[in-house]
């Protein structure tokens, strides 16, 4: 009887076990299934673009020496199993002058509900995080920096007329903690290279 008693014990135990691992892993389609979209947001960026775009400058400078124009590259990935995008960002000047050189890694947070961003800079070595979101037809994407004065700021870049053959971000910037805005501070223009 206690033989008995314990192989049925036992069996309960397994059909507990078993209930309990099927049921976490429908919930875990169903976290897959939600987030779904969410991991593909980013996948525009995937590929090789030639990027195109403008600095603004101060007034006086700009009048003197005009609008710093921007050329260079950007290519991204998948990684992590296809869960996240890792991607190289380089910018030189009209003469080819190397004014920028960022890596980011864009992994989707189930948890917060958005991306989070690590940008590395190879030039200076620093680490720049950001979140990112899609909302009103583009990716939004809060970060902060610092400039070549050594002043902090906040950033806020909009990826916006996303196509398959191209895209534009756009870059705010504040000096003041996000109460007042430099709208359109940096603007580039992504084509795709090649197919």
């Amino acid at each position: 009887m206690k033989l008995f008693v314990r192989h049925a014990f036992t069996a309960a135990l397994s059909l507990i076990f078993v209930g309990v691992v099927a049921q976490a892993r429908a919930s875990d389609v169903g976290i897959q299934a939600s987030n779904a979209t969410e991991l593909h947001q980013f996948d525009f960026l995937l590929g090789q673009w030639q990027v195109v775009g403008e600095l603004k400058v101060p007034g006086l400078i700009a009048l003197i020496h005009g609008t710093p124009k921007l050329a260079g590259s950007w290519k991204a990935w998948h990684t992590a199993d296809g869960k996240g995008i890792e991607d190289e960002l380089r910018l030189t000047d009209v003469s080819g002058n190397l004014l920028s050189s960022v890596r980011f890694t864009r992994i989707f947070s189930h948890d917060e509900n958005r991306w989070t961003i690590t940008g590395l800079d190879a030039r200076d070595g620093h680490a720049q995080p950001a979140t990112a979101r899609w909302q009103d037809g583009e990716m939004v994407v809060i970060g902060g920096g610092t400039d070549r004065e050594g002043k902090r700021y906040r950033s806020r870049m909009h990826f916006k007329a996303v196509t398959s053959t191209g895209f534009r971000m756009v870059q705010d910037r504040s000096y003041d903690e996000g109460k007042t805005w430099d709208l359109a501070y940096m603007t580039l223009n992504a084509s795709r290279m090649g197919r």
